[in-house]
């Protein structure tokens, strides 16, 4: 009987890789992920820039209907409560202008929550990237 042994094929007689060319494609497929990191770093960061812009808008469309629309019911309100209600002409006016501050104040609220909700850099991303920063600088 015999037994088959197989001997592992050595760099010097040419069949296989050299460690040259191991290392080589090591240190390749290091810097290829590191730039696949950074890409999408890079794309979470433009996203975050994205959702920024969409809450700001959102924020300035609520205070800009909240000013209109204060400026042109204030005045008729105002009248109505003073002829209606038998309020004075500043009661009226202070009546109508806190409900104007309070929706105001809601569309501001609004407006932070948004901004709140966004999401900072993905911890992930940043995690696996300072990772990889600290693979790559550790001393051999």
């Amino acid at each position: 009987m015999t037994m088959s042994t197989s001997t592992p094929t050595s760099p010097v007689n040419g069949s296989g890789p050299s460690v040259t060319e191991l290392v080589s494609g090591i240190v390749g497929d290091i810097q290829n992920l590191g730039q696949q990191h950074f890409a999408l770093f890079r794309h979470e960061v433009k996203e975050d820039f994205r959702k920024a812009g969409d809450a700001a808008a959102s924020l300035a469309i609520g205070l800009a209907v909240a000013q209109v629309g204060g400026v042109l019911i204030s005045f008729m309100l105002v009248y109505l409560l003073h002829e209606l209600a038998n309020f004075s002409m500043w009661s009226s006016f202070g009546i109508v202008g806190g409900v104007i501050v309070a929706l105001g104040l809601i569309a501001v609220l609004y407006g932070i929550q948004k901004f709140k909700s966004l999401e900072n850099l993905s911890k992930e991303t940043a995690d696996i990237i300072k990772d990889d920063a600290r693979w790559l600088n550790q001393p051999n």
